[in-house]
């Protein structure tokens, strides 16, 4: 067979090929899409979740986005996918669409720490990232709860923003709130134990435990390192001297105090641990 003849049939059958695909792609985009069509898949880490299947495709349908009789070529995924990145809720997104006439939705959601009732009487969530999150009307988070003389608004910055700048640092502090749950919601033992953070007036945090009727003076929760610290001699306290002592006799425990516990009595004895 001579070259030139191979080379016209490789065109054919290549022109061929494109329009086959051209075809079946315009014949795609005609055909109205059902509900099948779409794939949610939504991660959540623990057992707070805080968005589902049901309730995106809900605001999906109720913003337009999805709709009867609805085409392929009418799916706007940018628009989609930049609608759904705005929810507080949501870490990550991506939106695209796979062979044939299906489209996938694939959602990270994040995950809270602490539920915080700020001095305005507003209530918001902080996520494992620092990251604020609105409340849910359908889901609620079984975590720690913050109160007292908390100034930042729901619409707050997130602590990563606010530890990366020295003016906001002094004036805020969601910052501190976050180093004190994060560290709560990390540890199995604290987790069980704390159910409140309470922000005084003065700026000392308060831990309020589940079990007991004392009140745990914290202090300030600068850095990382100062939190630890504190924890680590609550624990202490908790393991060596409470088993001993019992739950009821100390109605104040302060871990202000440099490389000791302060421990206050029912009878306003102070004792030094």
């Amino acid at each position: 067979m001579k070259r030139w003849l191979r080379i016209t049939l490789w065109v054919l059958f290549a022109a061929g090929v494109v329009t086959v695909l051209v075809f079946s792609q315009q014949t795609q985009e005609a055909r109205s899409m059902k509900k099948t069509d779409m794939d949610i898949l939504i991660h959540v880490t623990g057992e707070n979740a805080f968005l589902n299947e049901h309730e995106l495709y809900t605001r999906l349908k109720r913003r337009g986005y999805v709709f009867e009789g609805q085409m392929k070529k009418d799916l706007k995924i940018g628009a989609i996918e930049k609608f759904i990145s705005a929810m507080t809720e949501v870490k990550s997104v991506r939106v695209f669409t796979e062979i044939g006439s299906g489209w996938k939705v694939d959602v990270v959601v994040r995950k809270p720490i602490a539920r915080i009732f700020n001095r305005y009487g507003e209530t918001y969530y902080l996520d494992e990232d620092g990251v604020v999150m609105q409340t849910s009307p359908i889901h609620t988070a079984r975590v720690v709860v913050v109160s007292g003389y908390l100034k930042d608004r729901p619409s707050s910055i997130s602590v990563p923003d606010i530890i990366n700048n020295d003016s906001l640092k002094s004036i805020r502090k969601l910052d501190d709130v976050y180093r004190i749950s994060n560290y709560v919601c990390k540890d199995p033992y604290m987790q069980s134990l704390i159910g409140q953070i309470h922000l005084k007036k003065d700026g000392d945090f308060v831990l309020i435990p589940i079990v007991g009727g004392q009140e745990i003076i914290f202090g300030t929760a600068n850095t990382d390192k100062e939190v630890n610290e504190k924890f680590r001699k609550l624990k202490i306290f908790y393991k060596e001297a409470i088993p001993y002592e019992g739950w009821d006799k100390y109605t104040e425990i302060n871990l202000k105090y440099d490389r000791q516990i302060v421990g206050k009595t029912r009878d306003n004895n102070e004792e030094e641990n």
